[in-house]
Parts: C-alpha cells; sequence; structure tokens
C-alpha cells in the first residue's frame, strides 16, 4: 500500500503540473456553474439536482481525459520499461493511479460545496440529500475513472485511450436504454449493470447499500483489470 501512495503523489503532482488538468477542471466547474444558475433559475429550488444530475453525462468525457495518459503516457516519455521492472506489484501501479486521478477529482467535486453555502444562505436544503448527491457524484467519478485507467493501459496512444474511454462510459449507459427491450429477469440485470439507475437514486437522496456496492465492486473491477494488463505486459516486457 505504501508504495501505491508513492505512485499516487507522483501522479498527484503531474496532474498539478499539466495544464490540461486545469483546462480540464475549469472546463469542469464552468459545466458546474452553469447547472448551478440553470437549476436555480429554473427550478427555483434550494437542491442541487440540476447539477449533479447533468454531471452524469459531462463525466462520460471528463473522466477519460483525466485518466488517458496515466499508463498510455508512460509508453510516449519512455519510461513504461522501469516501471514494469520496478520492485512494486501490478495492483500498487493500478491502485496508486487510480488514487491519484480520483483525489484530483475528488478536489474539482469539493470546489463546488460553495453551490451548498449559497443554498443555505439563500433557501432550505435538505442537507441529508445533498449529502447523498455528492456521495452519487463521488461513487459515479470513481466507476468512470477506474474504466478510464483500463483503457489507458490497453493503448500506447493517448488519445487512443480517451476515445476508449469515451466510448465505454458511452456505452454503459446506453444499457439503459437496452434494458427497456427486454421484460423479466434479463430487464432486470441489464438495469442493475447500468449506471444511471443507481446514479439517480443517489442524486435524489436515496442512500441504498445496493447502489454502494454496486459501484465500489465496479470500480475494483475494473483496478483489478488494469494490473492484469500491467502484469501481461510485464511478461512482455
Amino acid at each position: 500500500m505504501r508504495n501505491a501512495w508513492i505512485i499516487a503523489k507522483r501522479e498527484l503532482y503531474a496532474y498539478f503540473a499539466s495544464p490540461v488538468a486545469y483546462l480540464v477542471a475549469a472546463a469542469y466547474l464552468f459545466l458546474c456553474g452553469l447547472f448551478f444558475i440553470g437549476g436555480i433559475a429554473g427550478w427555483r429550488e434550494a437542491s442541487l439536482q440540476m447539477v449533479h444530475g447533468s454531471l452524469g453525462i459531462v463525466l462520460i468525457f471528463v473522466a477519460p481525459v483525466l485518466t488517458m495518459r496515466l499508463l498510455a503516457r508512460e509508453h510516449d516519455m519512455g519510461t513504461i520499461e522501469l516501471l514494469l521492472t520496478a520492485p512494486v506489484q501490478s495492483w500498487e501501479v493500478a491502485l496508486g493511479k487510480f488514487l491519484a486521478a480520483f483525489i484530483f477529482y475528488a478536489a474539482m467535486t469539493a470546489a463546488t460545496g460553495l453551490y451548498v453555502l449559497v443554498l443555505v444562505i439563500f433557501g432550505h436544503p435538505d442537507l441529508g440529500t445533498l449529502a447523498a448527491s455528492f456521495l452519487g457524484v463521488l461513487l459515479l467519478g470513481a466507476a468512470m475513472l477506474a474504466l478510464g485507467l483500463f483503457t489507458s493501459a490497453l493503448t500506447k496512444n493517448q488519445v487512443v485511450a480517451a476515445v476508449l474511454g469515451v466510448v465505454g462510459c458511452v456505452s454503459l449507459w446506453l444499457i439503459d436504454l437496452l434494458s427497456n427491450l427486454f421484460t423479466g429477469p434479463t430487464r432486470q440485470v441489464l438495469s442493475y449493470l447500468t449506471p444511471s439507475g443507481h446514479y439517480y437514486n443517489l442524486i435524489e437522496g436515496l442512500i441504498d447499500t445496493r447502489d454502494v456496492v454496486y459501484y465500489l465492486s465496479f470500480t475494483l473491477l475494473f483496478i483489478f483489470l488494469t494490473a492484469q494488463v500491467i502484469d501481461a505486459r510485464r511478461w512482455q516486457a
């Protein structure tokens, strides 16, 4: 675990030294601001449902861009051999890379906490619902980042990694539409596999252990798969 944290700190430094990361953060916060103003002006209620509901779509693009460099960039810089031959476990590499992306994403999300202060001052928000909603944003972000990390491990090109990540995220959301074509157990299985239903439960203030377990399982699965890809590359090195 110590090695994973060392890798995470290295990647965090790279994030805060990268203009691309700042551009992504600026775009993310700009869109959040627009959604917040739109939600207040349109719905006239003290909630962040407009903001967090829209973030489900925004993350389809933000998560792959944040993660595209994590492993694909190692190839560009010629440091992949050093990483693969270092005395660290593959799961430590995968976990460390993921933690860096998640901490950076959590920092971006924390900046939107200012909206809660505005709602408290000028309205009467349900703080329990807001807490559940932020939990949903963090869990969905973790899942999308883990998927993006996996696609970054699959290719040597950062742009290709980002495209694969977007395709993967879009495919997950489309499962919800696909489920409408079926009935019975098949529909239930497909509905459970898509992140949308779990996400909207949380942003509406409904904390169900099934939704939390779904996101944690999804995140851990793709961190594990990333570690397997790293292991396979080690054998090829």
